[in-house]
């Protein structure tokens, strides 16, 4: 069905993807998992390589991230000492996966970590990896 203007409206996919998850039955976001609290998962600091541009090392003007909790990764990246080798684990991350935990940069950490959203496809995946559910 078209709008007055001629263009087609949009479908309800179209319309919950803009607002965000919906629940089956309603456009209304559906609320966060509670079960996906970050402090107490860390999964996603023990799984992937965080690797960002080199300028946001606090070595750089405007950078934050603690120049010395991290290694080359090419010509123009830096990663997070931990996660350039398997077993993978931030050196940043203080805790137990699973557990309880907390990122001892939270402040100051990467674009590539808060790029990281609670129940996105990257956060599932590392929760899978550790056995969490998903």
């Amino acid at each position: 069905m078209n709008r007055e203007d001629g263009a087609p409206r949009p479908t309800r996919q179209h319309a919950t993807a803009q607002a965000g998850p919906a629940s089956p039955d309603s456009t209304a976001p559906v609320p966060p998992n509670p079960d996906l609290d970050c402090q107490r998962c860390g999964a996603c600091c023990a799984v992937f390589r965080v690797s960002f541009y080199w300028a946001e090392a606090d070595d750089a003007p405007g950078g934050s991230v603690p120049v010395h909790l991290t290694r080359p990764a090419g010509p123009l990246h830096r990663c997070m000492v931990g996660t350039e080798a398997r077993p993978v684990r931030c050196i940043a991350l203080q805790g137990e996966v699973g557990k309880q935990v907390g990122c001892g940069i939270y402040a100051q950490r990467s674009s590539t970590c808060r790029s990281v959203e609670p129940g996105d496809a990257q956060c599932l995946k590392a929760r899978r990896h550790h056995g969490l559910a998903a």
